[in-house]
């Protein structure tokens, strides 16, 4: 074998990682580019007739949210399903919520490439396991997240749960609780948390704060945590999710310590958005 060829075949590494870095440099510059141009007068008024909750933000964090927005529709394909265009007003009422959870955080949805709308509620196969005992069944859903970067919304309740900022109900911030919780790598209740949160102190709250609700779910008894949110600890995640930014007075008054962590762990405090 020739010097030269040696040579060669020994510089491929190098060139190979070479062309990997400058792919990733410009990746990232085109992505810091979205997050700095923002959205145009008319996609700012539209998630604003849309979302009135964002009317809230300081004004401080709307650039933020603005690039976040920006980010998201570049990154993410969305996919009307059973006949439904999904319009530019229904991409961006749907990204501006779900850049809400990771509006201050360092954590973004890295995986996610892909939400299907459906025009209301749509049918689901849920397969449950009893030991040996395998049962699958139909199910009727407003959405659903998954581990594979997808995200499924019925748009109906998406423009319900925009439309009345206080309820406490809102399917895109639940669904993408679910897609933020996954970012540790199991949807489970427990996120990665924010850098010097105490995993102690979370557990703690989180544990206590979740058998409250599902005391008061047995006995019928109002919180302003959805009752849903007792079935598991990552479905009490998210109703925590859709309280703290829809209802953060109440839910910081009924439940002190877990809105306090949420507040630490998004980097955010609704509260004092009023």
């Amino acid at each position: 074998m020739s010097t030269l060829i040696v040579l060669i075949l020994l510089s491929l590494p190098v060139l190979v990682g070479l062309s990997l870095w400058r792919s990733g440099q410009r990746q990232a510059r085109h992505r810091q580019d979205l997050i700095e141009a923002g959205l145009r007068p008319d996609q700012r008024q539209a998630i604003l007739a849309a979302v009135p909750l964002i009317a809230r933000l300081p004004e401080d964090l709307r650039p933020m949210l603005e690039g976040r927005v920006a980010l998201f529709l570049e990154q993410v394909a969305f996919v009307g399903c059973d006949g439904l265009e999904v319009s530019e007003e229904m991409r961006l009422s749907i990204a501006a919520q779900a850049c809400l959870i990771p509006l201050a955080s360092d954590l973004w949805y890295e995986e996610l490439t892909t939400v299907l709308v459906y025009p209301g509620a749509f049918r689901s196969r849920m397969v449950s396991r009893d030991g040996y005992v395998v049962r699958e069944e139909e199910v009727v859903r407003l959405g659903e997240s998954w581990s594979r970067g997808q995200v499924v919304l019925s748009w109906a309740d998406v423009a319900a749960g925009a439309a009345d900022p206080e309820d406490g109900r809102n399917v895109v911030l639940h669904e993408f609780a679910h897609q933020f919780d996954d970012l540790s790598g199991d949807t489970n209740g427990v996120p990665v948390l924010a850098e010097g949160q105490s995993f102690e102190e979370w557990e703690r709250v989180f544990l206590r704060a979740y058998m409250r609700l599902r005391r008061r779910a047995e006995t019928g008894r109002a919180s302003v945590l959805d009752t849903y949110g007792a079935q598991s600890h990552e479905e009490f995640f998210a109703v925590a999710i859709e309280a703290f930014f829809e209802r953060p007075g109440d839910l910081r008054e009924d439940e002190p310590e877990l809105y306090a962590q949420l507040s630490e762990l998004l980097k955010l405090d609704p509260v004092s958005w009023r």
